[in-house]
């Protein structure tokens, strides 16, 4: 018998169902109802609901309600600081049966090779990892990156099975500009899926952008924002993630009416946030908390998520569709009490079943070693250009302030917050060091240091002290990348990151345990920042405060804020 004709006789009852959820409800995401009803599933697939069935396998759930399993539309693994594996484990009994990941960090680091790492792990991760082929490797001519991936390279993967498009397009002025790299990748995938990354984008340049037949944004800050993009055909993708927090932005678009054209995403999310608040779950319960619908946030979380990137066979609790699902304690709560994965029931013995996959790129830090003269800045005449950190977000702002100096040097003003801030390359390709400053750290002493430097991922320290720093960035050689952190000329907290730089070789509740110490020792130089090693790691982004676009096809020069 073949499955089809198994999961027809399963379905009609003629023959016993693999497994049936019985005595709970579950969501209709269709007409918005709790519904009481008995859940077939034969192998990976739901074939009955709105029936009473027999199963092989019976698991009483009454009280409990059975939503779709959720979708996370747009995420870097690498940034969870763990593996897809550890990932997999960490993530999944959340809720999270779908992933669509960009490996774009590890991409610009070992280019293919990272790409094909990320395949081979997910085909054996339980969570379905899904991947979009990045596209702006590297990241920009501006700083030396560890690959360069032209469409010659990305064409191999088009048709893995794992693979869905092309991964966000953040080259938004070359696509307007028409520069020949972009146009190279934008026709090749003009019949699949191509993913945007166009942050204020708006008017006449966001016509010409979708014309490219990008189709999603995560990049939205505000609900006007959005609904031109939603207007415009996109399907808008709310984020939260551990630095880039839009969710409340955008509640005002989280409604029924709109929630087909929605989906949910976190970009960026380390497992301390995931074991404090949670994953997407935390997205739905904190929108519901602030009045959203359940039907529309739910709907964003799984069907309106699939259907946006051609995910054709999940979101539903219905026959036929994928058996993805999470029994929770209530919609409000949305508390995962069980996962099922494909018909199977998330265990630790389901973990175990799992090919491993060797680690890549454990030799990609290939900095020089620097001492505390190489981050000296000298005096120019003026205010000095400083890059603003604003909490809670990636982008930053073009400040510039008359800074206190000593001999030919600028110093830091620690009255003003404004500290040292330097990127080191570490690719091994040219040794390149620049140096700047930065406000809104509220450090008053020491140095942070990672080699997590969005998106080319060269080390990136900020620091009071020219010592301190220099021991950072020379501790994370030693440890072959990582984050690190210094006071008064001493290790006071550190975490290995050896696989390519970004990830950890050690099981997810280490780093999340790590890292408790880390932030520790992060606070006692005093930032209050959220997220300090996250918002270093983020600093290396150019500032573009007017997204003003030359005829050159990129944004003036002089309209960034950059290092050096």
């Amino acid at each position: 018998m073949t499955d089809l004709e198994r999961r027809i006789d399963q379905g009609t009852g003629r023959e016993p169902a693999d497994l049936v959820l019985k005595g709970g409800r579950f969501f209709d995401l269709v007409t918005g109802e709790l519904v009481a009803s008995d859940i077939a599933i034969s192998g990976e697939t739901i074939v009955g609901t709105v029936e009473d069935y027999e199963g092989r396998e019976v698991i009483d759930i009454t009280g409990k309600i059975v939503v779709p399993g959720f979708i996370d539309t747009h995420l870097h693994i690498e940034s969870s600081l763990v593996t897809p594996h550890e990932f997999d484990r960490c993530v999944l009994p959340y809720g999270v049966t779908t992933v669509i990941c960009d490996p774009h960090e590890i991409a610009n680091v070992l280019g293919t090779e990272g790409i094909q790492f990320f395949l081979d792990s997910a085909e054996q991760t339980i969570m379905d990892i899904r991947v979009q082929l990045s596209s702006c490797v590297p990241a920009t001519h501006l700083e030396t990156s560890g690959a360069d991936l032209p469409i010659e390279r990305l064409l191999p993967f088009r048709d893995h099975p794992k693979v869905i498009g092309l991964a966000e397009f953040m080259n938004f002025p070359g696509v307007i500009h028409k520069d020949p790299i972009c146009m190279a990748k934008l026709e090749a995938f003009q019949d699949g899926h191509i993913d945007g990354h166009s942050p204020l984008l708006s008017g006449r340049d966001l016509n010409g952008y979708l014309s490219a037949r990008i189709r999603t944004d995560h990049e939205c800050t505000s609900a006007a924002e959005a609904m031109e993009k939603i207007r415009k055909g996109m399907h808008i993708l709310v984020r939260e993630g551990s630095v880039s927090k839009d969710l409340h932005a955008l509640m005002p678009i989280l409604t029924e009416r709109l929630s087909p054209f929605l989906a949910l995403c976190t970009d960026d999310r380390n497992p301390l946030d995931i074991a404090e608040q949670g994953h997407l779950d935390y997205l739905i319960r904190e929108a519901i908390r602030h009045g959203v619908e359940p039907l529309a946030v739910y709907r964003a979380a799984s069907i309106s998520a699939a259907r946006a990137f051609g995910l054709r066979d999940r979101g539903l609790v219905a026959p036929g569709w994928r058996a993805d699902l999470v029994v929770v304690d209530s919609l409000e709560n949305c508390k995962a009490e069980m996962v099922f994965a494909a018909g199977r029931r998330v265990t630790d013995a389901l973990f175990a079943t799992r090919k491993p996959v060797a680690p890549v790129g454990l030799d990609s830090v290939k900095a020089r070693v620097v001492k505390a003269a190489d981050f000296g800045v000298p005096v120019a005449e003026g205010e000095t250009p400083v890059i603003g950190v604003m909490p809670g977000k990636i982008i930053t702002e073009h400040r510039r302030y008359r800074l206190p100096t000593s001999g030919n040097q600028t110093s830091v003003d620690l009255e003003n917050d404004v500290i040292k801030v330097a990127v080191i390359e570490r690719h091994g390709k040219n040794g390149n060091h620049a140096n700047g400053f930065v406000q809104g750290f509220g450090l008053k002493k020491g140095a942070i240091a990672s080699t997590v430097g969005h998106d080319s991922h060269n080390i990136c320290v900020v620091g009071v002290s020219e010592e301190d720093m220099a021991t950072a960035a020379n501790r994370l050689g030693e440890i072959k990348g990582g984050f690190v952190v210094v006071e008064d000329g001493k290790v006071t907290g550190e975490i290995p990151l050896p696989v390519a730089g970004l990830m950890s070789l050690e099981p997810y509740e280490s780093v999340r345990d790590t890292l408790h110490s880390l932030r520790k020792a992060a606070y006692a130089l005093g930032t209050q920042l959220e997220e300090p090693f996250l918002q270093v790691a983020f600093l290396p982004l150019p500032v573009i405060p007017h997204l003003k676009i030359s005829d050159k096809g990129m944004v003036d020069v002089d309209k960034f804020c950059l290092i050096g």
